[in-house]
This record gives structure tokens, sequence and C-alpha cells, in this order.
């Protein structure tokens, strides 16, 4: 599966962004997806993870009620909603897919100005 994550850009603190992740290569609804992120010395870290049909989501705590992800399975594409944001949301995106393995794809910069 080729996964290409898009959306990432400036905000300033307390403004939203909608992250998109498009997949090819293989029957999307298979996969269980999800989106980590990166920030600058830092290790990578979950940040959301959605089921297969969309019915159920998990959150790291750091972003539990602000940002929210969903699926469209007929577009091949998985989005994360990100409002409230705060400075030390600044990271690269990542987008995740995970059958027996997990893979990602090339992340998008988002970066929030205080």
């Amino acid at each position: 599966v080729q996964l290409q994550a898009s959306g990432g850009g400036p905000v300033q603190a307390g403004g939203s962004l909608r992250l998109s992740c498009a997949a090819s290569g293989r029957t999307f609804s298979n996969y269980i997806m999800g989106w980590f992120r990166q920030a600058p010395g830092l290790e990578r870290e979950f940040v959301a993870t959605i089921s297969r049909n969309g019915g159920s989501a998990r959150y790291a705590d750091s972003v539990k009620g602000r940002f929210t992800i969903s699926r469209d399975n007929a577009k091949n594409t998985v989005y994360l909603q990100m409002n409230s944001l705060k400075p030390e949301d600044t990271a690269v995106y990542y987008c995740n897919a995970d059958l027996l393995r997990r893979y990602f794809g090339q992340g998008t910069l988002v970066t929030v100005s205080s």
C-alpha cells in the first residue's frame, strides 16, 4: 500500500487544520488506519487510529477532545481534523496503514505558532 499525506502547513495557536491521507495499491478497507507524528528531536508518537469500518477510534491523551480521525473507504482516504491547535502539536504528521505489518507514507509538516 502507498500512502500520501497532505494538508499540513503553518497555523496560529487555536486554529484548525485538516490532514488527508490517500492510499493506493490494496483494498483500503482491509487496513486499520492511523496517524503518528514526530516533533524535532523526538521519537515518532501515536496520535490516533481508526477501525476498518470507521466505527471506532482511539486517541493519544494529548489530542483527545481536539483531534478527530475519520475515513472514507469509497475514496481510500483517512482524515485527521485538528482543532484548538497548540505549539506543541508542531510536528511532521504521518499516516499509517496496519495489516500484518505497519506501513508509513511520507509525512506532512504542521507548524503551530503562538
